[in-house]
């Protein structure tokens, strides 16, 4: 029996959580990511994690269930993760030397109890001219990240200052998730 279960498909949480020596074994959601008409950025990302950590644990039941989603903000605009080359251009040209937010929300679920977190950091992008947000799309990387890009990979050239925490920006804030980790017993460095 693992320690934990990881409601998540993302490949960037399953290597922070291995970082840091935590037994896990994922497990597959199907949680919409869609913000509501009178939702907040903040409380759009801690609802996407409480509901995953939730949806999870109505499976399985003999450990705790950890989710996590992050999300990228603009001023009041939520930047999704890009449908398409144009979607993706369109978000890193309004980027482009901008200083935008980053919130993560973490939420752990066992029984009825769940506890959440969120780490909310600030990144600056330096300016970006269309010609290389199009080649930064056609690299592949932002397909599937929020704001069309990833600070963990190529996209770390556009990053011109980082305020908060640089785990939370690639998927989940290390120190505020080994708190919630350890309010539930759940061991850390493989311990």
């Amino acid at each position: 029996m693992p320690n934990c279960y990881l409601a998540s498909q993302s490949p960037r949480r399953r290597e922070l959580l291995t970082q840091i020596g935590v037994d896990f074994t994922l497990v597959s959601v199907d949680v919409p990511e869609e913000k509501q008409a009178n939702e907040t950025a903040l409380d759009y990302v801690e609802r996407l994690a409480f509901d995953k950590s939730r949806a999870g644990a109505e499976c399985y039941t003999d450990a705790p269930v950890l989710g996590s989603d992050t999300i990228v903000v603009l001023g009041e605009q939520v930047l999704e993760k890009p449908q398409s080359q144009e979607h993706a251009v369109q978000m890193l040209l309004a980027l482009s030397g901008q200083t935008h937010q980053v919130m993560t929300a973490v939420a752990i679920t066992l029984g009825e109890r769940t506890e959440c977190c969120y780490c909310i950091s600030h990144v600056s992008f330096c300016d970006i001219s269309e010609q290389e947000a199009i080649a930064y799309w056609q690299t592949g990387e932002p397909k599937d990240k929020a704001g069309s890009y990833g600070i963990q990979g190529l996209g770390a050239v556009f990053v011109k200052h980082l305020q908060g925490s640089y785990s939370a920006v690639v998927g989940l804030p290390l120190y505020e998730t080994t708190q919630l980790l350890r309010s539930f017993n759940i061991p850390i460095w493989g311990k």
